[in-house]
């Protein structure tokens, strides 16, 4: 499994004002499952396509293990593919869809084997893939892509097809047999859930460019840019001015603590991400207003705090509040803001 560098890469089709990836820069390291985010047309599936060899970029470089790969044929980089139909050969056995690209080669009874094992279905080899349910459809799948060790297996949107239950439990399995398999993985999709479940680290994308790149973690609790911010999870984007503690920022809804500054100092102005879950309801709290709506989601119930600004005016918040508390519409409310989930944030990386 390879180490993969993407220099510079830039793509435009032809007829198109715009490039669908422009000057793209990312490293996927060993073993490392790393997902393209981003909503459709952000260039996710094109810089899959650059990798794979299905499309050729006018300038930049890929690297696989440090060798320019950039003009290698498809068939000749090593690279697994599971597209989002799974394009399973409906004539062959589980057995002779798993092995279909291995020949004759040593061993190869003994691999197929193996991958039988790895994804679940050992003793299933002679099923057809019409008998097969669609998450088992999946995994053969992954394990065509797998059985010839490629230098990285790809997924573009495997899961779309499947209904909520299925998909949940789909992703999980992936991702433990990716891991158990020691493979460099590069996945895509637009459903920023499945992107935070299945990754080491997500790549975010917008208009063919990289807005940030990071674990689950760092893209939801400190997004870098305005549409990080509003792509990934909820938000609520307030404009300041940085305080002289370096460590708060003054609102017109009042002085909000902030962590995560990306390097802002005091005076500055800027503009900060507030995450619905920052909010903690506490009859002290400074942040006092009337809840106007609420939609119980299971997990939390998700609330519309509407806060008066300096000058009479009001501005509406989302917050989160836990499942129990079944507050009325209607009700006033205190709440004090934790820092840990409040970001700087810039219109776009350079």
């Amino acid at each position: 499994m390879a180490n993969i560098e993407i220099r510079n890469i830039t793509k435009t089709y032809p007829g198109s004002a715009r490039p669908a990836v422009e000057d793209l820069n990312l490293n996927i390291s060993r073993g490392e499952i790393i997902t393209l985010l981003g909503p459709s047309g952000c260039g996710k599936t094109t810089t899959l396509r650059l990798v794979a060899g299905f499309e050729s970029a006018e300038r930049g470089n890929i690297l696989f293990d440090g060798k320019d790969i950039t003009g290698v044929a498809p068939e000749n980089r090593n690279v697994g593919m599971v597209f989002q139909d799974y394009a399973l050969f409906p004539h062959l056995s589980v057995r002779k869809n798993i092995g279909f690209g291995l020949g004759r080669s040593e061993g190869r009874e003994r691999r197929i084997e193996d991958m039988l094992a790895l994804v679940g279905l050992g003793g299933g080899g002679e099923k057809m893939p019409d008998r097969l349910s669609g998450g088992q459809q999946g995994r053969v799948a992954l394990a065509r892509a797998l059985v010839r060790e490629p230098a990285v297996v790809m997924l573009d949107e495997p899961f779309g097809s499947l209904d909520a239950d299925l998909r949940e439990r789909m992703q999980r399995e992936v991702k433990s047999i990716i891991k158990k398999a020691g493979a460099t993985a590069v996945f895509v999709t637009h459903d920023q859930i499945e992107a935070m479940r299945i990754s080491d680290r997500i790549a975010v994308l917008n208009d063919g460019r990289l807005e940030q790149l990071g674990t689950s973690r760092e893209i939801y609790q400190h997004p870098e840019t305005r549409f990080v911010a509003g792509f990934v999870g909820d938000s609520n984007l307030l404009t300041g001015v940085m305080g002289s503690d370096g460590r708060s920022v003054k609102t017109d809804i009042g002085i909000v603590p902030c962590r995560h500054t990306h390097g802002r100092t005091p005076g500055d102005k800027v503009t900060i991400c507030v995450r619905p879950c920052a909010f903690e309801r506490h009859p002290d709290g400074a942040f006092g207003g009337r809840i106007v709506k609420t939609i119980f989601t299971g997990d939390n119930t998700s609330a519309i705090l509407e806060v008066e600004k300096a000058g009479g005016k009001k501005a509406e918040l989302m917050v989160h509040l836990h499942p129990e508390d079944d507050i009325e519409e209607g009700a006033q409310a205190n709440f004090k803001i934790l820092p840990y989930f409040v970001a700087v944030v810039k219109e776009r990386n350079a």
